[in-house]
């Protein structure tokens, strides 16, 4: 086999289908919204805030699938509307310091998870038809479910470019947020709500279980290059999107599912940067050492 036949067979051939091209595109527009919000994650240390969010969709999906039956757009808007009410609601018991973030997280996170459990429980078949859920299911991604991910990941982009400066502030120095008259909570609750939209699209690539890995590494690769918050969101979305893409061949090729695919993608990228980053990289400390 030559070698222009061994490139299509790798990577041309699995792009032709249909499903596999909006698979791919959705994977990309997710990528690249999780590695802008991913920055502000790993920047304030919220890696446990995306997985606890990821779960807390689990009442309003419940919810929706008892309601509506499966369809596709109403399991998504009752995940829409569950973790925007975690996230306001984990704002309003943070407001003022009368609880720690982590702490706030914690009692929400257990309470929608216990609740949504319950829920689904009611439903026959629930394991089976919900398991996509839990692992994702980005070969069914549809063309309504690739323009409603292109809607919201069009609004979060735009909200992040808007209060870039804002939530830059707030991000590193509240004190100075506050001597700047800026409403710090007000800022605080719009981020754990984009966070919860980018929480939500990514459900459909790689499901509840593996939704942090897709919000925390690629950020926390782009960290150990890079240090300014711009520079960081622009190569997390990038090794994000290219994780995904790598990700969903390997899977196709290897017959795996695209989530873990995409997953072990991004921990193989951050494996390589934590090993061999300039500066940063535990290699290049060897050699500085030696």
């Amino acid at each position: 086999m030559d070698l222009a036949a061994w490139l299509q067979q790798i990577f041309i051939d699995p792009l032709a289908p249909a499903f596999m091209q909006r698979a791919l595109l959705g994977v990309i527009v997710i990528g690249i919204v999780c590695g802008v919000v991913g920055a502000y994650v790993v920047t304030r240390r919220m890696a446990f805030l995306g997985d606890a969010m990821a779960h807390t969709v689990l009442p309003g999906v419940a919810v929706a699938y008892l309601a509506a039956g499966a369809g596709r757009e109403w399991v998504f808007i009752g995940g829409l509307a569950a973790g925007l009410l975690s996230a306001v609601g984990i704002g309003f018991l943070t407001r003022g310091g009368r609880l720690s973030e982590d702490t706030a997280i914690g009692i929400v996170f257990a309470g929608a998870l216990a609740l949504g459990i319950g829920i689904i429980s009611l439903a026959q078949n629930y394991a089976t038809d919900l398991s996509h859920l839990l692992i994702g299911n980005v070969l069914g991604i549809t063309p309504g479910d690739l323009s409603l991910i292109l809607i919201v990941a069009a609004l979060v982009l735009a909200c992040v470019f808007l209060f870039y400066k804002e939530f830059l502030i707030i991000s590193f120095d509240l004190t100075l947020a506050r001597s700047l008259r800026l409403p710090a909570e007000g800022l605080r609750t719009l981020l754990l709500v984009l966070l919860a939209l980018t929480v939500v699209i990514s459900l459909q690539a790689v499901g509840v279980v593996m939704v942090a890995a897709l919000l925390v590494t690629p950020a926390a690769t782009a960290r150990l290059f890079v240090k300014r918050l711009p520079a960081m969101m622009a190569l997390g979305a990038f090794l994000a999107a290219l994780g995904g893409v790598i990700g969903m061949v390997l899977a196709w090729h290897v017959r795996i599912a695209p989530s873990a695919g995409i997953v072990l993608t991004l921990t193989a990228f951050f494996i390589l940067a934590f090993l061999f980053a300039p500066r940063s990289g535990m290699m290049w400390g060897w050699v500085k050492k030696k």
